[in-house]
């Protein structure tokens, strides 16, 4: 009886060696095999860490500097009407404030809550296609970058953080203003392109550089 119950404890004893010594085995493939793969894991996240702050630098230092232009510009010449433009060449660029409720260059007047909306829901599509690890690259990320500080500075306006106050008959009087503050003028020739800011500038910039890119330098746009 006794040896029996040795011979069987012997024999569970020799299943859990065997055991152990499968598990440790495959535990010494596994840790071979995921080190590349954790290698390539590192690199994506810190590749991807390099463009989020690339696009998050961009985008605040455009956005800044767009609000920063803006009221120093509005600080000068005051509100709409307030005081004559101040031409830096005369009748062909200079600055004079205006205020737009609708959209780039004065389209959609009107919508300013429509636009504002839209803006969010832009801003929100792009941070997720930056944080979402999958084919990008620099360029892209910059564009991007530029794009988004173009509509959080609009944004800022359309929600009326920069606190003004309608003056003119349009507007109840000492209404808050939910518009985005204009101030660069170009004629060209006597016609008088509609006055915007560096928020528009970098969207518009923004917008061609993309279609280049994707017209000539996608895969698709070289195979064609």
């Amino acid at each position: 009886m006794l040896s029996q119950v040795e011979s069987d404890v012997a024999e569970m004893a020799l299943q859990t060696t065997n055991l152990f010594s499968i598990t440790t085995s495959n535990n010494k493939q596994d840790d071979n095999l995921p080190k590349s793969d954790q290698n390539n894991d590192h690199l994506i996240k810190k590749k991807q860490f390099s463009y989020f702050f690339w696009f998050t630098g961009i985008a605040i230092i455009c956005s800044v500097l767009d609000l920063w232009t803006k009221q120093a510009v509005f600080g000068h010449l005051g509100m709409p009407g307030e005081k004559e433009m101040w031409w830096v060449w005369k009748d062909v660029f200079g600055f004079q404030t205006a205020l737009n409720e609708g959209a780039l260059f004065g389209m959609g007047q009107g919508f300013v809550i429509a636009f504002a909306v839209l803006s969010i829901v832009m801003l929100i599509g792009i941070v997720i296609w930056v944080l979402v690890p999958f084919s990008k690259n620099l360029f892209l990320i910059i564009i991007m970058g530029l794009v988004s500080g173009g509509i959080v500075g609009n944004l800022y306006d359309r929600l009326g953080f920069h606190q003004l106050r309608w003056n003119d008959s349009f507007h109840s009087p000492d209404s808050p203003v939910y518009a985005v503050r204009d101030w660069i003028l170009v004629m060209i020739g006597s016609y008088h392109w509609p006055n915007f800011n560096l928020a528009d500038s970098y969207l518009v910039c923004g917008v061609i550089c993309l279609a280049i890119y994707t017209l000539f330098f996608t895969d698709k746009a070289v195979q064609k």
